[in-house]
């Protein structure tokens, strides 16, 4: 009886050695990794909306009214002084203006062109003449062109908390 027993174990034994190739084949998937440098709070690439789909979402708004978002686009300008603010396009010819949550964040001067995820609060208001002129000084413009703003200006404007660089 013993032995009857120990051969019903050793054939339990060999069985299991076995290499068994029942696994469903499976497909190697190759997926972009896309490198961010990450400026100001720490923030995630996931559910961020285009910006043709914000800058719907700014012509509904009033100046005044603010909402919390999280937008990718491509950068326009940046302030060539310190790198403190920066446009984006939103398509058809309009931009919004990205300045930074208590002025904690600095961009590189040489980013335009480059995709940008920010993430913060979306507004729009209306920009003074000194305001519009400051900011075209910094932007490099010529004296001319800064002379010529003489009216203040509805714009769409954006305060990020933080900010993700695309390599």
């Amino acid at each position: 009886m013993k032995s009857i027993t120990l051969i019903i174990i050793c054939v339990f034994m060999l069985n299991s050695c076995k290499n068994k190739d029942e696994k469903p084949q499976e497909k190697l998937v190759e997926v972009e990794k896309i490198e961010y440098t990450s400026f100001g709070n720490t923030i995630i690439a996931d559910d961020a909306i285009e910006a043709a789909s914000m800058a719907s979402h700014y012509k509904t708004m009033n100046i005044g009214d603010s909402i919390n978002s999280k937008i990718t686009a491509t950068v326009n300008k940046v302030c060539q002084a310190k790198g403190c603010w920066m446009t984006l396009n939103l398509g058809n010819d309009e931009e919004v203006m990205v300045k930074f949550k208590d002025y904690a964040i600095f961009m590189p001067k040489d980013i335009a062109g480059k995709e940008v995820i920010i993430n913060g609060k979306a507004f729009v208001k209306e920009v003074s003449v000194d305001e519009q002129r400051h900011y075209a000084e910094d932007g490099g413009k010529t004296a001319e062109e800064i002379a010529s703003i003489t009216e203040p200006k509805r714009t769409y404007s954006f305060e990020a908390d933080g900010v993700l660089l695309k390599q």
